[in-house]
């Protein structure tokens, strides 16, 4: 064999062994695409289900009773209140009066509490006096021998569009108005609010946890930390929403304590005050 054969086939050779590269590359890469993307869609997925749990877990719970009382949406809609004062810890936001789209508080941080949960996510935090005080509610309540877990905080608006657009392709629109916060009517969205629970019904957020020790000693003890049950049982007519002994909102020590003595709602105490 003379050498132009042997050059030849030794040019063929590693030309084939760099295709054979090349393509084993590609498919590296395509698995690692693959792996990113799968990744991403079950995050996706457990961000939505743990951020629509309230939602799930009332419908559950006794009767079935909806999370959220019927009304007429389309006509709220047309004649609800932007929200223009949403640095005040008073801000409301409800079937009447919507955050803008754009909004997010500029103060999120994560208290140091325990929460249902260990992986990041944005449901973690809370405008940062808030937290400060969570850190505090949560404190006391260890030193009551209570011990209580965080499992939902501040909700972005686009966050709550997805969890209000999915609602909609699973039941139909009549059916998501009434279990669904609308974007931009959701209290999660001030960084102000925390649904909490307990290991006593699994960290789910459900009545029966008003009736648990946890729930109760949240219950009488919040004001003390400017905190109040925002949605209070008896109370649907006017805070639009049914009873949610999980869901605490911080309004402050004065005006939680105000709330607390008169036994009203944040409505009322802000058509009053």
């Amino acid at each position: 064999m003379n050498q132009g054969v042997r050059i030849r086939r030794l040019k063929k050779r590693q030309y084939k062994r760099r295709l054979l590269n090349i393509f084993i590359g590609i498919i590296v890469f395509l698995i690692f695409i693959m792996f990113n993307k799968i990744n991403s869609l079950a995050y996706e997925k457990s961000y939505e289900q743990e951020n629509d749990s309230k939602i799930v877990e009332g419908l559950m719970f006794g009767d079935e009773k909806e999370n959220r009382i019927e009304d007429n949406q389309e006509d709220i809609i047309e004649d609800n209140q932007e929200v223009n004062y949403i640095q005040d810890s008073i801000v409301l936001a409800n079937k009447t009066h919507t955050l803008s789209s754009d909004y997010i508080p500029k103060d999120l941080v994560v208290p140091n509490v325990s929460f249902s949960f260990k992986e990041d996510n944005p449901k973690k935090q809370m405008r940062r006096e808030a937290a400060v005080d969570l850190e505090n509610l949560f404190n006391g309540a260890n030193d009551g021998g209570i011990k209580l877990y965080a499992v939902s905080g501040y909700r972005s608006y686009q966050r709550q569009k997805t969890i209000f657009d999915n609602k909609v392709r699973q039941v139909g629109k009549e059916k998501a108005n009434k279990v669904v916060a609308y974007p931009g009517q959701s209290e999660h969205q001030t960084g102000l609010a925390m649904d909490v629970s307990s290991i006593s019904v699994k960290c789910r957020l459900v009545e029966s946890f008003g009736d648990t020790k946890e729930g109760i000693w949240l219950k009488e003890n919040c004001y003390k930390y400017g905190f109040i049950i925002r949605y209070q049982k008896g109370k649907e007519d006017i805070t639009g929403y049914s009873y949610e002994p999980w869901h605490i909102r911080y309004v402050g020590k004065e005006a939680a304590n105000y709330i607390n003595n008169k036994d009203i709602t944040l409505e009322e105490y802000i058509m009053n005050n």
